[in-house]
């Protein structure tokens, strides 16, 4: 519990921080440094049914790279650590998933699709380094104007078409398992009957993406990046086979974004055998009370494992979970320190 800005979603985003290694809220680290200092230490102990307390640290000092140790032993890559802890943050922002550019999107099932499986991680990580390599080269050529170094050029082509061509599999594989979760959720939050689906908008299935990039030579070059492939790819979100971000209301958008989510948590609980940390910023001010009723009709089905949860009125948020759990514990937060209740 606590006023606007006392500090509850950074209590939630630290938690993000422990289990996914980066900010719920923010895509460069250096910005959760608070203003004025020079690095930030995140900590936490995560303990689970049958097995020895963990510790996760995350440190970030500015101009060096960022660490996370499990039991004070660092990771040699901070990628092993994702999927350890699988999280869901529900918060008034999801819609943002709708409304904003496709790389909302692709950042979140990636995200998605990284927690169930290292492999995909692996192979993101090793596009997303090529192409920033592909990308400088083509920046550089531009600027010297004199030739560039076409050798090293395909050599990335090389490296960019394989990766790129199983991410996409991936992700239309994905898709075709959550799409129904997805729906099944969307269909309990709504009362109305549209039909919603999620569509994976891509240039490669069915294509030689190492061709299709020598093709498209001329254009990157041009245009200084590379201009197909995963990274530009995009999640189209569906209402009676029109767009949810044009033509739904902003209850639908709602609907929409929460059902993502809960479909996200069902998924990640099927696969990893214990369900994920459950996080609510600031929901009672910004959902309905049709969706929240439904909301914690989940928790008192006990649906969700542990839940944190921030509001600004306690008395609102023991009205409407007084019959759910006696296991309930409260905090105050102000100014950036938290006192139990």
């Amino acid at each position: 519990m606590g006023d606007n800005g006392s500090g509850k979603t950074n209590l939630l985003d630290a938690i993000h921080y422990l289990s996914l290694t980066k900010s719920a809220f923010t895509s460069a680290d250096a910005q959760s440094i608070r203003q004025g200092e020079e690095f930030f230490v995140v900590k936490g102990r995560f303990e689970a049914p049958d097995q020895k307390p963990e510790t996760i640290q995350c440190s970030l000092r500015l101009g060096q790279k960022k660490v996370v140790t499990h039991n004070k032993q660092a990771y040699e890559r901070v990628s092993d650590h994702i999927g350890r802890y699988p999280v869901v943050l529900i918060s008034p922002y999801d819609t943002d998933l709708i409304r904003q550019g496709s790389e909302e999107r692709r950042k979140y099932f990636d995200s998605l699709i990284s927690q169930l499986d290292h492999e995909y991680l692996e192979n993101l990580i090793r596009y997303s380094h090529a192409l920033k390599q592909r990308n400088s080269l083509l920046k550089l050529a531009a600027e010297r104007q004199a030739g560039y170094d076409r050798e090293y050029l395909l050599v990335l082509d090389d490296q960019l078409a394989p990766l790129g061509e199983q991410l996409v599999a991936r992700r239309q594989e994905f898709l075709t398992e959550f799409e129904p979760v997805f729906q099944r959720h969307y269909e309990q939050l709504a009362d109305s009957r549209e039909q919603v689906t999620l569509t994976y908008k891509s240039e490669l299935p069915g294509t030689d993406f190492l061709k299709l990039l020598r093709l498209q030579e001329r254009r990157d070059l041009s245009l200084q990046r590379t201009t197909l492939g995963p990274h530009r790819d995009d999640f189209t979100f569906l209402m009676d086979e029109r767009a949810v971000k044009a033509y739904g209301s902003q209850g639908q958008q709602k609907s929409f974004a929460i059902a993502l989510k809960l479909a996200q948590f069902e998924v990640l609980a099927q696969r990893k055998q214990h369900k994920p940390l459950l996080l609510l910023d600031d929901i009672f001010d910004r959902l309905d009370e049709k969706r929240i009723t439904r909301l914690m009709q989940l928790v008192a089905n006990h649906t969700f494992g542990q839940i944190f949860l921030t509001d600004t009125h306690l008395e609102r948020t023991d009205r409407v979970l007084a019959s759910l759990s006696d296991d309930i514990r409260r905090f105050r937060v102000e100014s950036g320190t938290v006192q139990p209740l």
